[in-house]
């Protein structure tokens, strides 16, 4: 029973390399913590399921009490050191030096103005960031996060375009707010409430679990294992998914569309990547209908997928509008949509302001995330240290059973667990749980994603290095060969 069972959770490809495992030691870190001094973890706790929203709670999962960070590192109560592979919202890290040093600054200077004054650290990001698009892109307007974000570009396509309907993907995450939900294609994420009016969900072009796609469709170093038959230079997969978003918008759209709402690659979802020519053959599709294009890019901009600033870059398309949040600021609260000077404008149809968006504080570590990005070369670190951890992703697909698909593009990355290679049934929640709980305890922090819950998503600060990498694939491989010692 024993020899079944380890058949299927190793694949033939690499079954020998099972007693093989090499040591790789936790990466030095120069950074010393304080000892925590705070509530007790049990006070705390009691606190957690009684007093605060129950949405935190996670069932079986006993939660990390982070006590301090740096850089790619956190700290937990006790002492333990984690290095942080999930941290969407901190795109430099924990605590980098120089943004925390242009905050601190600022909070000595100017905490909050009404936005009918002026002040210069708001102008100062404006221009740099405007800098980092193609005209005509050339209106910023702030918010204090990605969710708030969504909604104004939603509102802003449908007072541009005088259409009301928005199309998503399946599979999609957009926010939480009741504009932004409506707008996300995952059931676990929705309430019982007419939120869908006026959004339509089309086919998800996922290579990996979608109807077509396969080993050529992904713009990737690492490929769908199942065959397809599009060559290097046509994807078939992507003429098969804009036809099923042509026959949406012939069947259930009226003849003009608001417009499509769309992440360069699906974060929540579970960094999915679509089949090459995708983006650009749905804007064409899109603007036949009159349609905005619009770019979620809360978790795919500021250069961590390496080989492009934004996500939209890559095909060499020029969107409508772009959200943009999560790591904007590195933790602090923002959110922003950029557009053209004639979008913009239907935002004086009626009064509107924000009252903390683009406040001095935002706008000032903002600006300094931009100035690290570029003087610490961080693009670049992402697509050099993301190949190392991608091939070595890799290698734990090829050797496990029961690592379905490995994917992603800079330092946006996942691994999806099946129960095997042949079906791709998605690994069992408690299975994907227990894995997750090993990788804590192995020093690694993921996060999970997916429509089932069965991915690692992984999306470390920009720092990461070569040396992490390497150390967070020996972890995810000594917890998976955990995992699968408990089961002999």
């Amino acid at each position: 029973m024993a020899t079944a069972l380890l058949t299927k959770l190793f694949s033939p490809l690499r079954r020998s390399a099972f007693p093989q495992a090499r040591y790789v030691r936790m990466p030095a870190c120069s950074t010393r913590p304080h000892t925590y001094e705070g509530m007790s973890y049990d006070r705390m706790l009691e606190i957690r399921k009684c007093n605060v929203t129950p949405g935190y709670n996670r069932p079986n999962e006993a939660p990390l009490l982070i006590h301090q960070g740096s850089m790619q590192w956190v700290w937990d109560h006790v002492g333990r050191r984690y290095l942080d592979l999930h941290c969407p919202a901190l795109s430099l890290g924990h605590c980098h030096p120089k943004v925390t040093k242009r905050l601190s600054e600022q909070v000595d200077s100017l905490w909050h103005t009404t936005n009918i004054y002026m002040h210069h650290h708001l102008h100062e990001y404006v221009t740099k960031l405007l800098a980092k698009f193609p005209p005509p892109l050339k209106v910023a307007i702030f918010t204090n996060s990605g969710s708030e974000a969504i909604d104004l570009a939603i509102l802003m396509t449908r007072l541009h375009s005088k259409a009301h309907d928005i199309i998503t993907l399946r599979n999609s995450y957009h926010g939480s707010s009741p504009v932004s939900l409506g707008a996300t294609g995952m059931s676990k994420y929705l309430y019982q409430l007419p939120l869908k009016m006026g959004y339509h969900q089309a086919m998800n072009p996922d290579p990996y679990r979608g109807v077509w796609g396969g080993s050529n469709c992904r713009d990737s170093l690492s490929q769908s294992l199942r065959s397809c038959d599009c060559s290097n230079g046509e994807c078939k997969a992507t003429s098969h998914y804009v036809n099923e978003l042509e026959d949406l918008m012939n069947t259930s759209c009226p003849p003009q569309i608001g417009g499509l709402l769309i992440e360069p690659i699906q974060g929540m979802g579970g960094v999915v990547q679509f089949p090459r020519g995708f983006l650009q053959k749905s804007f064409e599709a899109v603007k036949k209908r009159g349609g905005l294009f619009v770019m979620d890019e809360v978790q795919t901009g500021f250069g961590c997928l390496g080989d492009r600033f934004w996500g939209f870059e890559r095909e060499g398309i020029s969107p409508d509008i772009v959200v943009m949040g999560g790591g904007i600021a590195n933790g602090y609260p923002m959110g922003t949509v950029v557009t053209t000077p004639e979008i913009a404008a239907t935002m004086t149809l009626a009064l509107h302001f924000n009252t903390y968006g683009g406040s001095p504080l935002a706008c000032a570590t903002a600006s300094a995330v931009l100035d690290v990005i570029d003087e610490e070369n961080l693009q670049a670190n992402c697509a050099k240290v993301g190949d190392v951890f991608l091939k070595g992703l890799m290698e734990l697909r090829d050797e496990f059973e029961i690592v379905g698909d490995v994917r992603g593009k800079g330092l946006m990355l996942a691994l999806e667990f099946v129960e095997n290679k042949a079906t791709r049934k998605p690994l069992a929640a408690a299975e994907v749980n227990e894995i997750f709980e090993l990788t804590r305890e192995n020093g690694i922090l993921v996060g999970k994603g997916g429509l089932y819950g069965s991915v690692f998503r992984i999306k470390p600060p920009m720092c990461l290095t070569e040396e992490d990498a390497k150390f967070a694939v020996f972890a995810l491989r000594n917890s998976i060969l955990q995992y699968i010692e408990r089961r002999k």
